[in-house]
């Protein structure tokens, strides 16, 4: 199951699949550890440099707003130099554009995080990347057929805690999600072992290694391996392997339930009672997602980690090769998936692009994505507000941004659907 299961319902559940799913392709194609310190990342937004005047990517973001998205950020680094701009509103009711140095929600792009922690670990030879987790987590009583490249690939079979659709297109409930149970719930706080343990005790969806479906509860077990094995807690190892390493002021993870520093607000439209409402959750608890998508960070944070990793600064090639190595049965909408990152060709004229995007936590959307060699890049954050964005409008919306980045704003990109 796709993380956009959980994000913002607006119909039956059937065609709300259908929103998310959109919705995470706007992410995508649109762009895309201790805690950090407390006060915000209020550095002066860097001006764009001169002749960075771009009019037709602020044209671009507009297009997502008048989509009926409340605001949107994004950052584009190419041989042209950066690119920042903004478009919409940072909250309801306002007339102030997001902040183009602003902290969200960041989603699932945390798993690429994890998964290259969990690869430096492979690489220190402190974890067998084809080896049984059950040997390092003997706790949970896993299948000894399951392997640590199986969590990060997602070919475990392990239920998604969050919970799944059925064959059917029926929704297997799991942890409240979505609509007026999470609405209620939203600051509970879960703990690792608990959102592992009650995935554990529903079915597998298939024997491990068999098949391939999105699940947090991989990725869940993948911070608990690492905290075994390293004895520290996945705050302090995210901050001593990646966050300090490369500067990363505005990212924070585990994330917290106040969204710090300069943010745009993010909504939440769901049922009750036969009326649609909508809520602010900006503030909003996220260890439901622990270690899967409870991060917090920024669009110039996402670009310096992603550009990082793709140049080969973070793993050894070797590494850095299997987790572009996507899996078979993997194919959908954002390509295939290698190990905490997705692969996908985009056609002739714009090549091969690796993503991730994030869309777990309500009310922000996020999106990473970079070309091979991490020299061009794109990360932008997008914000829910009060109305479902237009489906039928999305796939030329997003073929146009891809054009513009990634393919010099020519025609020839891939239909996105």
């Amino acid at each position: 199951m796709s993380e956009s299961v959980k994000n913002n319902r607006t119909r039956t559940p059937r065609v709300s699949r259908r929103v998310a799913v959109a919705a995470l392709a706007a992410a995508l194609l649109a762009g895309a550890a201790t805690p950090a310190t407390a006060s915000a990342d209020s550095r002066p937004v860097p001006k764009v440099a001169a002749g960075q005047d771009r009019p037709e990517l602020q044209k671009a973001i507009q297009a997502f707003v008048d989509l009926g998205f409340a605001g949107m950020q994004m950052r584009v680094n190419d041989e042209r130099g950066e690119w920042i701009g903004s478009a919409g509103v940072r909250k309801l009711g306002q007339s102030a554009k997001p902040p183009t140095n602003g902290r969200f929600r960041a989603g699932s792009v945390t798993k690429a995080f994890v998964a290259t922690v969990v690869l430096q670990l492979v690489a220190d030879g402190e974890i067998g990347l084809d080896a049984p987790v059950a040997g390092y987590l003997p706790e949970f009583k896993l299948d000894r057929r399951i392997t640590v490249r199986m969590l990060l690939q997602h070919t475990s079979g392990l239920y998604a805690y969050t919970g799944e659709f059925g064959p059917d297109g029926t929704v297997v409930p799991g942890i409240p999600a979505a609509g007026k149970e999470w609405v209620d719930n939203r600051f509970r706080s879960y703990q690792p072992e608990e959102l592992v343990r009650f995935a554990l005790s529903k079915p597998a969806r298939f024997e491990p290694g068999t098949g391939w479906s999105y699940s947090n509860t991989n990725y869940t077990l993948a911070l608990l391996l690492i905290e075994k094995v390293t004895g520290r807690s996945i705050a302090k190892e995210m901050k001593r392997r990646i966050l300090r390493p490369l500067g990363l002021r505005g990212t924070v993870m585990p994330g917290t339930t106040d969204l710090p520093g300069p943010h745009a607000h993010g909504y939440y439209r769901y049922e009750d009672a036969g009326q649609w409402k909508v809520v602010d959750v900006t503030r909003q608890n996220p260890s439901m997602l622990a270690g899967a998508g409870d991060m917090i960070s920024t669009t110039k944070d996402l670009h310096t980690f992603f550009s990082a990793l793709n140049s080969g600064k973070l793993l050894p090639a070797r590494l850095l090769a299997e987790m572009r190595k996507p899996h078979p049965k993997s194919a959908g909408l954002f390509g295939r998936y290698g190990l905490g990152l997705y692969v996908q060709d985009l056609g002739p004229g714009c090549g091969t692009v690796l993503n991730h995007n994030g869309s777990a936590t309500a009310g922000y959307v996020t999106a990473m994505i970079s070309t091979p060699d991490g020299k061009t890049t794109l990360t932008a954050s997008l914000t829910y507000g009060d109305a479902a964005p237009d489906l039928a409008a999305f796939p030329k919306t997003l073929d146009n941004l891809l054009k513009e980045v990634f393919c010099g704003g020519q025609p020839g990109a891939k239909p996105t659907q």
